[in-house]
């Protein structure tokens, strides 16, 4: 044949689009043209290609080689169309021979019709398959949009690929065993879902000892789906406390496990282990792409990274403001949006927000172990870096004390083994009551799930009056107020309950 159709996908995002690889060969002096939006790694692979068949002991056929990649306003991006390019081009030139194209009767097993066989790889000159960067988030959203359809990728992707229930994953080493598998001279096994070793437990929160108040502050925000910033001088367990909330948080269902692990998969370098919690923790000096991601060609940033799981930011002052502020629309939407003038890529992004910081930039304002070298504008203006929508975003605002001298003769913590079964009781309560973690409701959904009593509202209105809270403020003292007494088992909000939701959004600029 002349003309050869194939499938492929692109990558937008965590979705990846269909895309249509078409090869035509026509008489006339040898040319090779590639449209249809590609971007420079796709037009790169002219020559990957042309050199891989070569290698593969395949001819390059002489004449005009079109290749189209449909539809075309639709950016393509990365070698990952290499693989549909070659076999385009050997089928366009005769040079396979496919009995599924003859239509004859096909076994149960047997190599499924072209057109539900889906290619991506990367080819090396020496025409082997090179793992591709998204594998698992091309299976997850072939699997959706495409039920039955099949997926051959490079076999060092495969395995990843291979995760997602419902979708038959084929993984080939060389070009010449993709066409092997075409011709059905050498069928490919089914890749198998790969089984993951289990990693070393958690850190546990028995390290941390002391900080009583801290470390109710993170069983709360745990069991809430709550953010939490904890304020203190240097060495007083705050970045300990931050390591072990993940180690708190239920298992992932295999659905979230399965979108986390396709979000890990854009990544470069070696993916997390399957169904952990992301846990992220960028350095100060990220810049606001890095953060929440963007880029000429949008990429995703850290907030999507640490999705279904927690974002750490380590001397919170120490981000640029413009940096920190980026986050207030993803912390209330759970989503960012990346818009550029020919294109609009949306990541999810619903993380759970832990920082630290000193009180001071010296570290030890207020505190009775070291004095203080920092002056009062000093203080204000090293606080004043996190502007008041942030903070008002943050549920819990808790203080971390320097440890006393006798820190090292204190018995360990409550053990995370046993605080993980709290936190999992009170999360399993707020769904079957409202079907997700109270950080998430609406403010409509406020009204009807959070009732504190006479006491407790009265409490309630008092603080809100004192600290001047705005509406976000109050209903977010609210939730964490349910949360409280969703971990005490109980059906309304009591007086205590909503003093120690007051309790952890004492002003900032008061300690």
């Amino acid at each position: 044949m002349t003309l050869a159709v194939l499938a492929s996908c692109a990558l937008t995002g965590i979705d990846a689009p269909p895309v249509r690889v078409e090869v035509h060969l026509a008489p006339g002096l040898p040319s090779f043209t590639m449209v249809g939006l590609a971007d420079t790694e796709v037009r790169e692979s002219r020559e990957r290609v042309r050199a891989a068949l070569l290698s593969s002991g395949f001819d390059f056929p002489a004449g005009r080689l079109t290749v189209n990649l449909a539809p075309a306003d639709l950016p393509k991006e990365s070698g990952r169309f290499d693989l549909p390019i070659a076999v385009g081009v050997l089928l366009a030139s005769g040079q396979i021979a496919m009995p599924s194209l003859a239509g004859r009767a096909r076994a149960r097993d047997a190599v499924p019709p072209l057109a539900r066989l889906v290619l991506a790889g990367e080819l090396s000159l020496t025409g082997a398959l090179v793992p591709i960067s998204g594998a698992l988030a091309i299976a997850l959203s072939l699997s959706r949009r495409q039920p039955g359809a099949e997926l051959l990728l490079p076999a060092g992707s495969a395995g990843q690929a291979a995760r997602v229930p419902g979708l038959r994953v084929y993984g080939a080493a060389t070009l010449r065993d993709v066409v092997a598998h075409l011709e059905e001279k050498q069928v490919l096994a089914a890749t198998a879902r790969r089984v993951d070793a289990t990693s070393g437990p958690p850190p546990c929160l028995s390290d941390v000892k002391g900080q009583y108040g801290a470390r109710r502050a993170l069983e709360v925000a745990a069991a809430g789906g709550h953010n939490l910033l904890m304020l203190g001088p240097p060495g007083s367990g705050k970045s300990m406390l931050a390591q072990r909330l993940a180690g708190l948080l239920p298992p992932l269902r295999h659905d979230d496990a399965l979108e986390a692990a396709a979000i890990a998969s854009l990544a470069p370098g070696p993916a997390p282990t399957f169904g952990l919690r992301p846990f992220r923790a960028p350095h100060h000096s990220v810049s606001g792409a890095a953060l929440v991601g963007g880029g000429t060609r949008p990429r995703p940033g850290e907030i999507t990274y640490a999705h279904l799981g927690v974002l750490f930011l380590d001397e919170l002052p120490e981000f640029g403001r413009h940096v920190l502020d980026t986050l207030r629309e993803p912390l209330e939407t759970g989503r960012v949006s990346i818009a550029r003038a020919q294109h609009r890529t949306e990541y999810p992004a619903r993380f759970q927000l832990v920082a630290a910081m000193n009180p001071c930039r010296c570290g030890w304002h207020g505190s009775n172990v070291k004095a203080c070298a920092c002056t009062p504008d000093q203080v204000a203006a090293y606080r004043a870096r996190l502007s008041g929508p942030l903070l008002d975003r943050i549920d819990l605002q808790v203080e971390v004390p320097a440890a006393g001298d006798d820190w090292a003769d204190l018995p360990p913590g409550e053990p995370t083994d046993a605080v993980r079964p709290r936190v999992e009781a009170a999360l399993d309560r707020q769904h079957r009551r409202q079907g997700c973690a109270n950080a998430a409701l609406a403010p409509g959904q406020v009204d009807d799930h959070c009732h504190p009593d006479t006491a407790a509202r009265a409490l309630w209105k008092q603080a809100m009056k004192q600290f001047a809270w705005s509406a976000r403020t109050a209903h977010r003292v609210l939730k964490v107020a349910r949360t409280v007494a969703d971990l005490a088992g109980a059906e309304e909000i009591g007086s205590p309950h909503m003093a120690e939701a007051v309790q952890f959004r004492r002003p900032l600029r008061e300690r």
